[in-house]
């Protein structure tokens, strides 16, 4: 099937000419339209994991500008950090992880066997697996998703992973924070230096990896209004010469010998500039401090990380009146703001074009927004907080499901992030194909049929639970609405729900008691026979409505 197909049902139209229309006029004047459940949940699907039915009671008590404000200013401390779960298998009386004591974290042990490292890799999948699922009612975590998917390191091929977690840990202290000094800091982090071989840079042979996608994939992406040269790209490399990694100690340092002391002339895209050699200690952060500044009195820098945020929280496409009714002005508030991060996600979540009705439901759900806010969805229960054994158990199982889904945390095809977020034009389309669709439905399907039975502890969805969530759970069609209305953006018709009620929770039979008699009966008297006949139909109810199109749209 081709995929570009698979969801055009909410926005096929017969063109009348060559010339494509706006798929929407709308900008970013504040929204002054309806704030009923739907826009509640569009704004939360959109900026958490799903969106939990005690979160939309929740926030659909706030007006909209004091839901996005709560969303933008988390309260909640940052997560604990991941704690060795694992047990190293060594040769007998070698312990090669005796450092860290079972259930404390191994994020500053500095350890560099092979075997070790590759157990907190796995450790740090799950234990961000594990911080998604129990987020805090804001947006950090999708924005950290996209930030760690923007910088594009690849912890297999780092190697160390408490120089990944660092990392995350930067990227979380300026996740709501400056851009700009984002950037700076993350230039100089262990794990950038060694994925971009920036910590190999020095004056005699200036290696230009990080400098070329600090312009193409960090700041000025390479758009036709990102007019820097090769020229510029290896003069930048002469900027960043001199950083390396102590691998003793495992801290960046500068090293005056290896730097480059020589003028740095750049091209006209950048005004000629001249970046002044230095000398000594404090060159490299001076000089990197001159780069930035020259880098971002770019106006396309704003325009590049607004279309990437764009691209992430709205729609993949931006036609000509998004570019200049959206893109353009966002990027007004980003570089007026000092590359302040929060103005621009508050313009962009108050805007009518955010809650535009063409811009809800059409965009497809990447692997964690699919198990992650399932799991969140369906209220999924988890073990107590002190059962860290069981509990990373069960993340790794989640975290799995998402790799085999095409999105392994942390571990992008390259430096470029996962394609769906840059490779034209399928954009997130590339999410579905005839490999990873089976695959999303099979994760539902398990989590609704048997689940996973961890430590004694079974991880499932429990439909019967869901179903007594609902107002009135005993008359098949409230069931049924209230289903649709909750796990999808976009309607089933009247046709389609009645032939569900027939078929799956009447099992064929004519009348609507059929299913409230049988749920009465249960309700009344929960014996095990009781509970299995609506249990059985709930299930094979949610498995259908699961493996829908529509359920893979937010």
């Amino acid at each position: 099937m081709d995929r570009r197909e698979f969801f055009t049902a909410t926005r096929r139209s017969a063109p009348t000419s060559t010339a494509q229309p706006p798929r929407t006029l709308s900008g970013i004047d504040a929204y002054t339209g309806p704030w009923t459940e739907q826009e509640v949940v569009h704004l939360l699907k959109r900026t958490m994991f799903g969106a939990k039915r005690a979160d939309v009671n929740y926030f659909k008590n706030l007006s909209m500008s004091q839901a996005v404000q709560e969303l933008l200013n988390p309260t909640a401390q940052d997560p604990a950090p991941p704690v060795k779960e694992y047990v190293t298998s060594t040769t007998l009386g070698v312990n090669a992880d005796a450092n860290i004591l079972q259930g404390t974290t191994w994020i500053n042990d500095i350890n560099n066997d092979g075997t070790v490292q590759s157990q907190r890799r796995a450790s740090y999948k799950k234990w961000w697996t594990g911080v998604m699922i129990n987020q805090d009612r804001s947006i950090r975590e999708k924005l950290m998703l996209f930030l760690v998917d923007h910088f594009g390191n690849e912890i297999t091929d780092i190697g160390v992973s408490n120089w990944t977690y660092r990392q995350h840990a930067l990227i979380r202290q300026y996740a709501l924070g400056n851009y700009k000094e984002l950037v700076r800091n993350i230039t100089k982090d262990l794990s950038m230096l060694r994925y971009l071989n920036g910590y190999l840079n020095n004056a005699s042979a200036p290696d230009e990896n990080y400098a070329r996608e600090l312009f193409e994939l960090f700041t000025l992406g390479k758009g036709p209004d990102s007019q820097y040269t090769e020229a510029d790209v290896k003069e930048a490399a002469k900027v960043l010469t001199g950083w390396q990694i102590n691998f003793t100690t495992w801290q960046t340092i500068f090293t005056a010998s290896r730097h480059s002391t020589a003028n740095k002339t750049f091209s006209p895209f950048f005004n000629n500039t001249v970046i002044t050699g230095r000398t000594g200690a404090t060159a490299g952060d001076l000089e990197l401090a001159d780069l930035l500044n020259m880098v971002f009195s770019q106006g396309e820098v704003a325009k590049f990380i607004v279309r990437k945020l764009y691209r992430w929280f709205v729609y993949y496409t931006i036609d000509d009146n998004t570019e200049q009714q959206v893109i353009a002005p966002l990027a007004t508030i980003f570089r007026n703001n000092n590359y302040e991060l929060k103005p621009v996600l508050t313009a962009l979540f108050q805007s009518q074009h955010f809650y535009d009705v063409l811009n809800r439901g059409c965009v497809i759900k990447n692997p964690a927004d699919q198990v992650i806010g399932s799991i969140r969805e369906l209220n999924t229960s988890f073990p107590t907080a002190t059962d860290y054994l069981s509990n990373y158990s069960m993340w790794n199982l989640m975290s799995n499901w998402m790799t085999n889904m095409g999105m392994s945390l942390n571990d992008p095809p390259n430096v470029s992030g996962m394609p769906a977020y840059y490779q034209e034009p399928l954009f997130h389309e590339i999410w579905i194909n005839a490999d990873s669709l089976p695959k999303r439905n099979q994760f539902t399907d398990t989590m609704i049929a048997t689940g996973y039975l961890v430590n004694g502890i079974r991880l499932k969805f429990d439909c019967v639970a869901l179903a007594q969530t609902f107002l009135n759970p005993g008359n098949p069609n409230d069931l049924i609405d209230e289903a649709v209305d909750r796990f999808f953006r976009n309607p089933l018709s009247v046709n389609s729900k009645a032939q569900i009620k027939t078929q799956i929770l009447l099992t064929g039979q004519q009348w609507d008691y059929y299913w409230t008699n049988a749920w009465m009966a249960y309700t009344a008297n929960p014996t095990t026979a009781n509970f299995n006949t609506v249990n059985s139909r709930l299930m094979n109810l949610f498995k259908y409505l699961f493996n829908l199109a529509e359920y893979q749209l937010i």
